[in-house]
């Protein structure tokens, strides 16, 4: 059973590469954690994954539940900080949700927020899954998929381009989040023995 990095605690950003390092340094510049902390702030995306290209943007999705008094600190605190700075509420799905974005010291920064715990929301569950299939698949992979990235896929559609996923990329990498480790471990030891011709 692959170890999983514990992404709950940034402590993994500031020992990580150096463009890690950087997003927790503005991370806790903004004290953002500390603000955000009764919401249980994830980073999520491309960064905590090491797949992150120049144009990536630190995502941190959250858990709320008064999205007008959300809405209302986060407006309170940054709006005047940052550049850019956006933030709104609306409801999709019957679900709501509040997006706020805005730019600092050279960072793109997108904070999300809906009333689901942030470990059952779709951003951090693809990106768990993405980091057990890039832990499998290794540094080559990890390379091809920068460059998929690079040349305008994004990160599902690389993923599912890559391992040659049909069917909605973002479906069905949620669909393998919740796999057994084994049956993962299963798929993924086929796809290498195919893609090295041993089938």
């Amino acid at each position: 059973m692959q170890e999983l990095m514990d992404f709950l605690n940034l402590e993994y950003l500031r020992l990580g590469s150096d463009r890690q390092k950087q997003a927790a340094m503005v991370i806790d510049e903004l004290r953002l954690w500390d603000h955000l902390k009764p919401c249980n702030p994830i980073l999520v995306g491309t960064i905590p994954i090491g797949i992150d290209i120049a144009s990536s943007d630190l995502d941190i999705i959250c858990h709320v539940t008064d999205f007008a008094r959300f809405e209302r600190e986060l407006k309170t605190r940054y709006s005047e900080l940052v550049l850019n700075f956006t933030c709104s509420s609306r409801t999709v799905n019957n679900v709501d949700r509040t997006v706020a974005r805005f730019r600092y010291k050279g960072w793109d920064f997108e904070i999300f927020a809906q009333s689901l715990p942030s470990t059952k929301q779709n951003g951090y569950r693809h990106m768990i899954v993405e980091y057990k299939l890039l832990k499998q698949l290794g540094e080559a992979a990890r390379q091809k998929i920068i460059e998929l990235k690079r040349s305008g896929y994004k990160t599902e559609p690389a993923f599912a381009k890559l391992l040659h996923i049909s069917g909605d990329p973002y479906e069905e990498l949620l669909k393998m989040y919740h796999w057994p480790e084994d049956r993962l471990d299963a798929y993924m030891k086929s796809y290498m023995d195919k893609e090295n011709g041993y089938e």
